[in-house]
């Protein structure tokens, strides 16, 4: 009887259908988390670097906008990414229209139809 109920159940495996991630860190997050530290840290080390007096303050200037920055975007595109960022997809805009047909010899190709149309109702009566 236990092989019967081992036939039964079939083993799963647990990572199946889990967001790949390294340690706490989303694996999605990675690259523009690492962008977001590099952007400030030449932000305020290159452009704002006189300001400050002291290497300490540069740093921790650094770590406060890094922080801000990522965890920013973290709650922008965390979970459901798309929900976010499809936001910013041009969807096309698609109409139906139909265009009349115009002969670039000659511009009045109707006008002229018309005219000769009638000439042979009127003959024919």
């Amino acid at each position: 009887m236990s092989q019967e109920r081992e036939q039964e159940f079939r083993p799963v495996n647990q990572v199946l259908g889990s967001q790949p991630s390294l340690g706490p860190i989303p694996a999605d997050q990675i690259l523009p988390w690492t962008v977001i530290a590099l952007a400030s840290y030449f932000i305020i080390n290159g452009i704002f670097g006189g300001i400050f007096q002291e290497e300490f303050q540069k740093w921790l200037w650094t770590i406060l906008m890094t922080g801000w920055g990522i965890g920013t975007w973290w709650i922008l595109t965390g979970g459901r990414s798309w929900s976010f960022l499809s936001k910013f997809i041009g969807v096309p805009a698609w109409t139906r229209g139909f265009a009349r047909y115009q002969s670039l010899l000659e511009v009045n190709h109707e006008a002229k139809n018309r005219k000769t149309k009638r000439q042979h109702r009127r003959k024919r009566k």
